[in-house]
């Protein structure tokens, strides 16, 4: 079973979405670990709900320090709104995923998270969106692309309708590609993710 830590910054829908993954067994795995770096996010009370150690820390000396404690194999930026440093990325070299609003390369990189994105979205006229799963490296939203999925961008959407189902993508391929990684189906070749049978 992998040892799994989650970093938020919000309500933690994607985080939710892991540990029922991880309870209901469709996730090798276990979220032993909620760091936040916002001590009002919802996801810290989403953890404790679930009797997992839930933390605010900024600092990511620490933050490292905490998820060696707790022995994390696999790290998830579920709505972590701040890039990661390359300290972390080296720590934890193909074993931190992120999952991102848009279909990457496109309305990606700094600047683009959260509403920003569908708003972005919505005014180039993009007639599909989606969401990405990806490996972090050390640029924004840049590292190898694990799953894709797309969503209709509707004539009549506004960036909450669009969320809504760009939201229920992402949590179907981030639990999706969660669950590959535990298995060890996931192999890292460059910028290329290949998913073994």
């Amino acid at each position: 079973m992998v040892k799994i830590g989650v970093l938020i910054s919000g309500g933690g829908t994607n985080l939710q979405a892991v540990i029922d993954g991880c309870e209901n067994k469709s996730i090798n795995g276990e979220v032993r670990v909620v760091i936040s770096n916002k001590e009002n996010a919802y996801g810290l009370e989403r953890a404790r709900n679930h009797n997992i150690k839930a933390i605010c820390e900024k600092d990511e000396d620490k933050i490292i320090e905490v998820l060696k404690e707790n022995e994390i194999e696999l790290v998830i930026l579920a709505g972590y709104l701040k890039i990661v440093s390359p300290k972390l990325v080296n720590e934890y070299r193909n074993k931190i995923i992120n999952i991102h609003p848009s279909l990457i390369p496109a309305f990606c990189g700094k600047g683009y998270y959260g509403e920003k994105v569908h708003q972005g979205v919505i005014d180039y006229g993009a007639k599909v969106t989606g969401a990405t799963v990806h490996f972090v490296d050390e640029g924004a939203d840049t590292g190898p692309i694990i799953m894709q999925k797309t969503v209709e961008v509707k004539q009549d959407d506004d960036t909450k309708k669009l969320a809504k189902r760009v939201l229920e993508v992402e949590h179907e391929i981030l639990t999706k590609s969660i669950s590959m990684f535990c298995e060890n189906k996931l192999t890292v070749n460059g910028r290329r993710v290949y998913i073994n049978d």
